[in-house]
């Protein structure tokens, strides 16, 4: 059986080498008919730190293809990613393509595998910020339409596509789509990781300088980076709370190039260049809170049972939420300080409900794989 893998962006390599993992881990103690995983890189994330030193730290299967599509808008990204994935499925001719998440890499390659009529596999299926401006909630909604397997990581996301119309199944068969909630890969790959990394010397000397008193930023969606007064009110607001309390702040290239483009600089906030997954954990781990834009890191920071404060004006992880452990402060100076000081005061109260799953998500992945296909 082979499934034809899409990655392209730093949260999908995460989620795809558990996948990978456990199919490897399936194809151990099969003695019949195994998996056959080929990944194709669309080129996305091309920096070597957003890309190559996660397949390296992670152990996740070289790219079979590595197309290389990058630094353009999101209708001609979407469009010679959509033909070059065409391309590596009739070549490849997998019984099912697999996407992750809500990237240009997921839409393309699902559109390229059922206008091909190959059954296409969603993981992170059914979320929804209900904010049709962003890229990715056009991404995932449509990606979610055309899928057969579609994997939630949570309820929420499962009454999400009910609401929508897309019931399914919970069984895998090869007729009707199946829906299935499976956990979080994410929550997977964070148990997994955090007891065999170990970031870099340079990462460690941070965490140990500032001894657990600081906190951890990142700053990257487009509505964000393109928009100078969000942008600006932003870096007003992490300057200021930088004034009392470190932040750290790993810099996506796309950030950097709009901090220029825009004028604006930092000067208490301390920059870093894009850092490894094993970093980011080494950050997580040792900071007192978390203030981004990332759907990932707000989770992550759930893991790692640090507060958080989200630069957005909705999330898809409303979980988060509704349980008291995320605030939502959009991208106003006064609302995001405001939430630094009312909420990440709060520490660790909270944290005890278990939202994504028992860490077994990779696995029953794979194993509705093999029954969907087995059965096709």
């Amino acid at each position: 059986m082979k499934i034809l893998t899409i990655v392209g962006a730093r949260p999908q390599f995460i989620k795809a080498a558990v996948v990978s993992r456990e199919i490897a881990a399936f194809n151990a103690g099969q003695d019949g008919l195994k998996i056959d995983e080929v990944i194709v890189h669309t080129g996305q994330h091309h920096d070597g730190n957003m890309s190559d030193i996660f397949f390296r730290e992670m152990k996740i299967p070289e790219p079979h293809f590595n197309l290389g599509i990058c630094d353009c808008p999101h209708g001609a990204m979407t469009g010679r990613m959509l033909e070059q994935i065409e391309k590596a499925i009739m070549s490849v001719r997998p019984h099912a393509v697999l996407v992750y998440g809500d990237t240009n890499s997921t839409l393309a390659g699902a559109l390229a595998a059922v206008k091909l009529h190959v059954p296409v596999a969603h993981v992170e299926a059914g979320l929804r910020s209900f904010n049709m401006n962003m890229p990715e909630e056009v991404n995932r909604a449509l990606t979610d339409r055309i899928s057969r397997l579609l994997f939630c990581p949570t309820e929420t996301a499962v009454k999400n596509l009910l609401r929508e119309g897309i019931a399914g199944s919970s069984e895998t068969s090869a007729g009707a789509p199946a829906v299935l909630e499976v956990g979080d890969v994410m929550f997977d790959a964070t148990e997994f990781y955090r007891r065999i990394g170990k970031p870099g010397k340079d990462i460690q000397a941070i965490v140990d300088g500032d001894k657990g008193d600081y906190y951890l930023a990142t700053v990257h969606r487009e509505e964000n980076t393109d928009d100078f007064r969000r942008l600006n009110d932003i870096v007003e607001a992490l300057e200021m709370i930088a004034g009392t309390t470190a932040i750290i702040l790993p810099l996506h290239p796309r950030t950097r190039k709009a901090l220029s483009r825009h004028g604006l600089r930092m000067n208490k906030v301390t920059l870093l260049g894009p850092v490894g997954y094993f970093d980011m954990l080494a950050l997580l781990d040792g900071c007192k809170g978390v203030l981004t834009d990332s759907g990932g890191l707000q989770k992550e920071a759930y893991f790692f049972r640090k507060p958080c404060v989200t630069l957005r004006d909705e999330t898809e992880w409303v979980e988060l939420v509704e349980h008291g452990l995320n605030t939502i402060a959009g991208a106003k100076k006064d609302a995001i300080i405001g939430a630094e000081k009312a909420f990440l005061s709060r520490g660790t109260v909270g944290f005890s409900c278990a939202l994504y799953g028992r860490g077994d998500a990779g696995a029953r992945i794979v194993q509705a794989l093999n029954d969907y296909l087995g059965g096709a």
